[in-house]
């Protein structure tokens, strides 16, 4: 065991979205304002993979990503389940509503730099509902990728300079294992 493990966990700043905390010779971030964060895995009737392009600040430039976020972060929905946090972004950022949704896993992110762990979850009879987009302060596309091309279309949005989150990757993971089975 590290000992840095046992180590007094002293909070170095903290913003609405953002708190710095050092414990030994570690500095990490979390988040103060969610319990936990979400992606979802929707896949519709014509075998489409659903996923966002969408600017992000932190890297300065498009990120092609699930639909997710945060659970727990919405003035009023502090209890909201993950599942009532994946329905919410599934309709905010794609426009769609799932007939069911089914927790896959829950994974860290980056643990050599955050607590964060983020829940995928399977979004099963998915229908369109509204052109999604975000909320005012976003700026997002939906993009309807055939799963049969998904990797050769994300390996042409890199090579066009926009990044992938490694949630699609996961994501593309349980979608071909349930395939199999």
């Amino acid at each position: 065991m590290n000992s840095d493990s046992s180590a007094e966990h002293i909070v170095l700043a903290e913003t609405k979205f953002l708190r710095l905390v050092q414990a030994g010779h570690w500095t990490y971030a979390q988040r103060p304002n969610a319990r936990a964060a979400i992606a979802v895995v929707a896949v519709t009737s014509d075998d489409e993979l659903i996923l966002v392009d969408q600017y992000r600040i932190p890297v300065q430039g498009r990120v092609i990503e699930l639909p997710a976020g945060l659970v727990g972060d919405e003035t009023g929905q502090e209890q909201e389940t993950l599942e009532e946090a994946a329905a919410r972004e599934l309709h905010e950022e794609a426009g769609y509503r799932a007939n069911r949704l089914e927790h896959l896993t829950h994974a860290v992110s980056s643990a050599g730099l955050t607590d964060e762990a983020v829940n995928l979850i399977w979004a099963d009879g998915v229908q369109k509902i509204s052109d999604g987009g975000g909320l005012d302060n976003e700026d997002i596309i939906v993009c309807h990728v055939p799963v049969s091309d998904v990797p050769d279309w994300l390996q042409q949005q890199q090579e066009a300079g926009k990044r992938v989150d490694y949630k699609v990757y996961a994501g593309l993971y349980f979608l071909h294992q349930r395939r199999r089975s």
